[in-house]
């Protein structure tokens, strides 16, 4: 599967813990990839700069769906499934308490 034109779900949904050129501490998920063009295409792709985790993802039916606002969907989803825990309980991810009486 190609990329969709203009797109850039996977360049704005995600976080990138990697350093990218113009943001070395990588990117916040949310947040537009400096290195993305005014019409949504990679400054890096094929660079030797593009971060491993870029270069690895692919695109893909279920990632992608069948528009741009589908692939946002499942990729900020995807993102929040796979956040740290940092420390909280059950209770603070809305998860139900099972805690003996």
């Amino acid at each position: 599967m190609e990329c969709r034109v203009g797109c850039a779900a996977c360049c704005i949904a995600l976080s990138i813990s990697s350093p990218i050129p113009g943001m070395p501490n990588g990117k916040p998920a949310g947040v537009r990839c400096v290195q993305l063009t005014p019409d949504g295409r990679c400054r890096l792709h094929g660079s030797p700069e593009k971060p491993v985790v870029c270069v690895r993802l692919e695109p893909n039916e279920e990632m992608c769906g069948h528009s741009c606002e589908e692939a946002m969907a499942y990729l900020e989803a995807l993102e929040r499934a796979t956040q740290p825990d940092c420390g909280q309980g059950a209770s603070a991810r809305g998860e139900p308490s099972h805690r003996a009486s």
